[in-house]
C-alpha cells in the first residue's frame, strides 16, 4: 500500500535561467535557495516517487490535441524547451506506479490520457532538476511521474475537477500494491501575465491569497475560484494554480508552510514556495 508523505508547491519560472542576474542579488539568492531548501526537505521524507504536476506551454500539445489531464507512464526526458543551465536529459521514473494510477483512474471515472514516452517541458523539468535530482545525487532512488493538466490554453481544466483529480491520485497511490512513499510537487504560478501588455506585473495580494489557501489546506476555497477571477487578478499565467489545487487535493487536511516568497518583476512572476505536511 502506498502513502503520500509530503508535498511542495513551487514555481517553474524559465526566466530565472535566461536572465539569472536580473533581480537584486539578495532576491535572486533567496529564490534559488528556496529550491535548495525544498530539496533538503525532500531528502528527509525518504520518498520513492515524486509526482510532478505541471502544465504544457504549447510545446507538446497544440490545436490538434489538448488533453485535460495526462500522465507519463513510460520513458521520460526533458526539457523539450532547453534553457541555459537546463539541458535535456533522461529522468528516472516510476513506471509501475504511474501505470497503476492510470488504470485506477479508468476504473473510477477518470479517463487519463497517457504518454508512454514523454519529453516534458520546463514545468516538470525545473522542479525535477532543482528539487528531486539533488536528492538522487545523494544516493536516494526517486522516480518521477509527470502529470500535465490543461492550464496553458483553453479549454482549461475546471478548478473543481483539479481538486477531484488530486483526490483520485491519492486514492490510487493508497490502493497501489507496493509500499511506495510518494511526494507530490505542484509546479506553477503564481501571478504572472504572459505575452500580454501587463507582462512583468505581479499581484502580491493575489499570490498571498493563494498561498493562504495552501497553508490552511482550504481545498474548497481554491477550488471555488472562477477563471475570470484568476485571470483578472493573477493573469493568464496564474491559471497554473490548477497544479497547486491538484497537489493540495492529494493531501486533504494537510497544512502548508511558506518557505519563501517574493514578487519578482524582473522574472515576471510572483515566486512562492510552500511545503505541505502529511
Amino acid at each position: 500500500m502506498g502513502k503520500m508523505v509530503g508535498g511542495f508547491l513551487v514555481p517553474h519560472d524559465p526566466v530565472m535561467f535566461v536572465v539569472p542576474d536580473a533581480p537584486p542579488a539578495d532576491v535572486a539568492k533567496r529564490m534559488w535557495g528556496a529550491y535548495t531548501t525544498c530539496a533538503e526537505r525532500l531528502a528527509e521524507l525518504d520518498a520513492t516517487s515524486a509526482i510532478i504536476v505541471g502544465a504544457d506551454h504549447y510545446f507538446n500539445f497544440g490545436t490538434g490535441c489538448l488533453p485535460q489531464y495526462l500522465i507519463g507512464t513510460g520513458d521520460v526526458d526533458g526539457p523539450l524547451d532547453v534553457l541555459p543551465g537546463l539541458k535535456r536529459q533522461i529522468m528516472p521514473t516510476s513506471e509501475k506506479l504511474a501505470n497503476f494510477i492510470a488504470e485506477h483512474g479508468y476504473e473510477n471515472g477518470f479517463d487519463w490520457a497517457v504518454a508512454r514516452a514523454f519529453t516534458v517541458d520546463h514545468a516538470v523539468a525545473i522542479p525535477d532538476r532543482l528539487i528531486v535530482e539533488p536528492v538522487r545525487a545523494k544516493g536516494q532512488s526517486i522516480g518521477t511521474i509527470p502529470v500535465y493538466v490543461a492550464a496553458g490554453v483553453d479549454p482549461f481544466l475546471k478548478m473543481k475537477r483539479a481538486v477531484q483529480l488530486g483526490a483520485e491520485i491519492r486514492a490510487a497511490v493508497e490502493a497501489s500494491p507496493d509500499d511506495e512513499r510518494v511526494v507530490v510537487i505542484g509546479s506553477g504560478g503564481i501571478s504572472h501575465w504572459v505575452g500580454t501588455p501587463e507582462m512583468g506585473k505581479v499581484n502580491e495580494a493575489f499570490d498571498r491569497e493563494i498561498m493562504d489557501y495552501a497553508c490552511r489546506g482550504d481545498l474548497a476555497g481554491i477550488g471555488a475560484l472562477s477563471d475570470d477571477y484568476i485571470l483578472e487578478n493573477g493573469g493568464n499565467g496564474a491559471m497554473e494554480i490548477r497544479q497547486w489545487a491538484v497537489a493540495m487535493a492529494t493531501m486533504p487536511g494537510a497544512r502548508g508552510e511558506i518557505i519563501d516568497y517574493a514578487p519578482v518583476k524582473e522574472w515576471v512572476t510572483g515566486l512562492g514556495f510552500v511545503q505541505m505536511f502529511a
